[in-house]
């Protein structure tokens, strides 16, 4: 590579499975000769180019099925690309599945020696680190078990431990992240900040979209095999929330029963300025806003409450109320009714979020929601980071 600042050069890569249609071994000798009508290529990765920078962190992310796992074993040399080529620079250590490299009739302690072996680390470096794996992992006295007994907390805590204690230049990691207690995945994120000040290039595969925002520099989102953005996490994380609803959409609008609904409906949500007079979808933190919700009801009903929330664009709620919690008071209406929720003040922090609507009763409680009845994005000018955004003094003490 002629750039030393590229870790890792991806180059027009395809890789290209085959697809036998025979369903078992007679099939396969009564087609023999014409195998080639029973089979389809398909192509998990299409043409992907991408420049990885030394010292960053890329989150791979999209849909199940788009070529994540695909192209991080591509990067990581576990399969080889049908086109183009993979270069890296540097050490590369991949946890790629569950007990990846793990043979289950050998011990903890024998599969760290073999695993570190795998990435090319010595005996007596091994040796060395020992002591902390076994103390990052926290398996304790089941080292020294045979790893086919342990559970897969065990199994991915133990991998873990020795894929972050080999000083890889280049850490993959698909998904793994996932498995463990809460205290573990706070200690593997905490090892990942540390990895991250060493300056070590991190490619990291998840759906937990909160951690793509929080641990990486950028995102790459691909989509059925192609590489459909590549750039700032936030926009990538929106690119990916957009392709989500229009896939709900489409679902929504294929499950739908055909007959005419009679029941209670929520007709639209629109989002308006503070004094309700003018649609908008973009505010600016601080501003005010008002969330309209439109009823329809087939029939008399009273005690009826209306609900709304707000979301960020990872799924996390930051506000949510109805009706009932502000004490309004619904009388009885027969048809069509319209409910206005307004907030004087949004101190909320840059991004796209998400408007929630539901509708229910006193009696039976919330009947029906619509998750993403709405969005809208925030812009600020501000040196803040996080969903609440608030102006902040600072100042020195000295002498005390």
């Amino acid at each position: 590579m002629n750039d030393p600042v590229v870790a890792i050069r991806v180059s027009d890569v395809s890789k290209r499975f085959v697809i036998r249609k025979e369903k078992s071994l007679k099939e396969r000798l009564v087609n023999f000769g014409r195998s080639n009508l029973h089979k389809e290529d398909f192509f998990a990765l299409s043409n992907v180019t991408v420049d990885i920078e030394a010292g960053t962190t890329v989150g791979l992310i999209g849909p199940n099925g788009s070529g994540k796992s695909t192209l991080l074993k591509t990067i990581g040399g576990i399969i080889q690309p049908t086109t183009g080529f993979v270069q890296h620079r540097g050490r590369v250590a991949a946890l790629l599945e569950l007990g990846a490299g793990f043979h289950p009739d050998l011990t903890g302690r024998e599969n760290v020696f073999l695993n570190a072996a795998i990435l090319g680390i010595s005996t007596s470096e091994t040796e060395q680190n020992f002591a902390e794996i076994l103390e990052f992992s926290g398996i304790g006295q089941f080292i020294d078990t045979q790893v086919k007994f342990y559970s897969s907390g065990m199994y991915v805590r133990l991998a873990f431990a020795v894929a972050v204690h080999v000083d890889p230049d280049i850490l993959i990691v698909d998904e793994v992240l996932a498995v463990g207690d809460e205290p573990f995945q706070r200690k593997c994120m905490d090892r990942i900040r540390d990895l991250q000040r060493q300056g070590k290039t991190i490619v990291l595969v998840t759906h937990s979209l909160d951690q793509v925002a929080e641990f990486c520099d950028r995102a790459i989102v691909l989509e059925g095999g192609r590489m459909v953005f590549d750039g700032a996490p936030g926009r990538a994380i929106q690119t990916l929330r957009k392709d989500f609803e229009t896939i709900r959409m489409k679902d929504a609008a294929a499950n739908a029963p055909q007959e005419e609904k009679v029941g209670p409906q929520i007709t639209g949500v629109a989002l308006k300025t503070i004094d309700g007079t003018s649609a908008v979808d973009v505010i600016q933190s601080g501003d005010g806003l008002t969330v309209e919700i439109c009823l329809a009801l087939a029939a008399p009903v009273d005690n009826w409450i209306v609900g709304m929330g707000i979301e960020t664009s990872v799924g996390q709620v930051v506000f949510g109320t109805n009706s009932e919690r502000l004490d309004v008071v619904t009388e009885q209406i027969d048809g069509e009714a319209v409910f206005h929720f307004t907030f004087d003040s949004l101190p909320l922090g840059e991004g796209q979020y998400f408007v929630h609507a539901s509708y229910g009763t006193l009696s039976d409680g919330e009947l029906f929601r619509i998750p993403q009845a709405a969005a809208f994005s925030v812009s600020e000018d501000s040196e803040n980071v996080g969903v609440v955004s608030s102006r902040v003094s600072g100042r020195v003490l000295t002498g005390v």
